[in-house]
């Protein structure tokens, strides 16, 4: 596997979900759970879902009758399920949607298009299953230097790993940096109206420690890590230099991201 794999272990989604999911992807779960609320939807599908960050603000604030929530990974869906069994849940590849034309009001995508292969594509077919009206709603990372959390960690890991550190975090997650270049794959896919708009939001992690653990543990970067040594080990001085950078915590950390909005009206 290479920096850039996307499997997940059954235990992944636990750690991500624990040490992650509060501090990193709620604050923004909320701002675009917002969003599709003032869309008024009936039907929400989300895509990407992971262990339910977003799902459960769509549940709580975007009074659409159903909630359908996705993901790639098996693992993800099986945690998400039963943490969250009010949103119906599905294992399904973005780029393959397995639904209808014009099924779903919203399609929403939190921090997942990053990953997608060929992006125009994808966009595509989340068209196909819009409503006429519908909308699509997503947010992406900025540049790393954007996002204070990993640009720590980022200096922890190459601290321990000088001479290979892992990308993971710089090619996947903040590998779409670009609005500019999200907007023109959205045209590109069909859509008629396409806006972007750059969103701040701080983060707040009760412990450093346990915020470092989750990263190396709970994300994709953990096999990048084990394919360097020991994940026990690696975790513990990446964690040592985390701390030593950024205090035991409580910690604040500001990050940026940018979301699209694309509708055919």
């Amino acid at each position: 596997m290479d920096d850039g794999d996307r499997t997940w272990s059954d235990d992944m989604p636990a750690a991500y979900d624990r040490w992650l999911a509060e501090p990193v992807f709620r604050p923004f779960a909320v701002e675009l759970a917002a969003r599709v609320t003032g869309a008024a939807p009936r039907r929400v599908l989300e895509l990407a879902a992971g262990t339910g960050v977003l799902t459960r603000e769509l549940l709580a604030s975007s009074g659409a009758a159903e909630v359908v929530a996705t993901d790639l990974n098996e693992a993800m869906v099986t945690y998400g399920r039963t943490k969250l069994p009010a949103a119906s849940w599905r294992a399904a590849d973005a780029t393959h949607l397995p639904y209808e034309a014009g099924d779903f009001d919203v399609v929403a995508c939190q921090f997942g298009v990053m990953f997608l292969p060929d992006k125009v594509a994808a966009f595509a077919g989340i068209r196909r299953v819009l409503a006429a009206d519908g909308v699509f709603l997503f947010n992406a990372w900025a540049t790393i230097d954007e996002h204070e959390f990993e640009v720590a960690l980022t200096s922890a890991l190459e601290a321990v790993f000088p001479d290979d550190p892992p990308t993971f975090l710089v090619s996947f997650p903040h590998g779409y940096a670009d609005p500019d270049a999200a907007l023109a794959d959205a045209r590109a896919a069909g859509f008629g109206r396409v806006a972007a708009t750059t969103v701040t939001l701080e983060g707040l992690a009760p412990s450093a420690a346990e915020l470092a653990v989750g990263y190396c543990t709970g994300t994709p970067l953990r096999a990048a890590i084990e394919q360097r040594g020991d994940l026990a080990t690696a975790t513990d001085a990446v964690v040592a230099n985390f701390v030593a950078a950024v205090g035991p915590g409580p910690i604040t950390g500001r990050m940026t991201a940018y979301v699209v909005e694309a509708s055919d009206t």
